[in-house]
């Protein structure tokens, strides 16, 4: 099930944006900064992207060996390995890194540990975090919650959700069940490591060019800044400390 539905997500659907986001493409013309895209970083070993129970457990040596010089949780660098692996299995054209989506993950809430929230051995988060109300103020987008909005209500404005901040509508259309425990939770830093590959081939297609990498990052959060950011940590971690 994890193929065909990671598959749909990175081939079929169309985004509805992410975050902050807004769902154009990186503009030609407009300048790619240097160093993009950031290194890949060390290689993940092969391992059984269809195995029972979590698969990114076959990813433990791997990541305990590095995560503290990085200062990543064991739990969620085995998530962003897995992650990369699955993106290379199963869309080997994407040349997606681990190092891009532990480097989103430190932007977005420093690997599942924003406000001392904590990540469980299952890759499950606690508490919940989640972002502001995207109310249209403070710079942000509007976005209403649309599940969350009854008829005729005030509207309900979207938060993005979990140690990958998805917004509600793209959760439903990119999330998956990485970890196999049968609920598809953007709570789970597997599941939206996962997800947030999903999305990020999609819309970057090839991330191995400059523009393929912009054009991902600037789906995921419209923001020159956000990228750079984003961008300086992946290279961090692919030379094996942090920023």
């Amino acid at each position: 099930m994890l193929s065909t539905r990671w598959l749909r997500a990175v081939g079929v659907i169309a985004a509805a944006g992410m975050l902050l986001a807004a769902s154009c493409s990186w503009q030609l013309g407009t300048p790619i900064p240097d160093g993009v895209p950031p290194p890949p970083g060390d290689a993940v070993p092969a391992v059984d992207t269809h195995a029972p129970g979590r698969p990114a457990d076959q990813l433990h040596d791997w990541a305990a060996q590095r995560a503290p010089a990085l200062g990543i949780p064991i739990t969620a660098l085995e998530a962003y390995a897995y992650a990369a692996r699955v993106a290379e299995v199963e869309n080997p054209n994407c040349h997606l890194a681990w190092t891009t989506l532990a480097g989103i993950g430190m932007v977005e809430s420093h690997h599942g540990t924003y406000r001392d929230a904590v990540v469980a051995p299952n890759g499950d988060v606690s508490p919940p975090i989640r972002g502001v109300h995207l109310d249209g103020t403070n710079g942000n987008l509007e976005i209403i919650d649309v599940d969350q909005t009854v008829v005729d209500a005030e509207p309900v404005y979207a938060r993005a959700m979990g140690p990958m901040q998805f917004i509600p509508e793209t959760w439903r259309l990119y999330g998956v069940d990485a970890n196999n425990d049968g609920v598809i939770s953007p709570d789970n830093i597997d599941d939206a490591a996962l997800s947030a590959a999903g999305y990020l081939c999609f819309r970057g297609k090839d991330l191995a060019s400059p523009r393929g990498w912009m054009n991902a990052l600037h789906a995921y959060n419209h923001s020159d800044q956000y990228a750079r950011t984003v961008r300086d940590w992946a290279t961090a971690y692919a030379q094996g400390h942090a920023l």
